[in-house]
């Protein structure tokens, strides 16, 4: 996979960080866009708990979406956005609060829809949640506030 430390361009490199991606400390661990597959870092707050002290389910499936969209963003190169049609979530075992990874990616990209899996685990390595989902593919420049595609570059696929 690409180190996106050293890794001189990434499509996020054009993109403002979404308010929901702050709010779950969303942070691109590791990528290789080759084959759609992504690495992101998440903070499970203490903010984030039911009363049980385990972070709340919804929090997990917003970071599970929030792995497999970007799997499609960097797998089109920068040119294609998700709009998630159908999650499905499978919560594994307890979300004690801290810090996250998932993996991602994407099983199959159609001319207008994604099919995404990602696993959530905890910081010990378990895995806490997995999800498989289906989304609408949404051209970026139809997004507002978004600038043009990166050029093609090696490594990115064109679609």
């Amino acid at each position: 996979m690409t180190d996106p430390q050293t890794s001189p361009l990434s499509p996020f490199d054009r993109m403002p960080m979404p308010p929901a991606a702050k709010l779950l400390g969303w942070r691109l661990l590791d990528h290789d866009a080759t084959v759609g597959r992504v690495r992101i870092g998440f903070d499970g707050r203490q903010d984030f708990t039911n009363p049980a002290g385990f972070v709340q389910g919804g929090f997990l499936a917003a970071m599970l979406d929030d792995t497999m969209g970007p799997a499609v963003f960097l797998a089109s190169g920068g040119r294609l956005y998700t709009a998630t049609i159908d999650l499905s979530v499978h919560f594994l075992g307890p979300a004690r609060p801290g810090m996250f990874a998932a993996e991602g990616r994407v099983v199959r990209l159609g001319r207008r829809i994604a099919f995404m899996e990602a696993a959530l685990a905890d910081a010990t390595g378990a895995e806490v949640a997995r999800a498989t989902a289906s989304a609408r593919l949404v051209a970026v420049e139809k997004l507002p506030g978004i600038q043009a595609p990166l050029p093609t570059r090696p490594g990115h696929a064109q679609i």
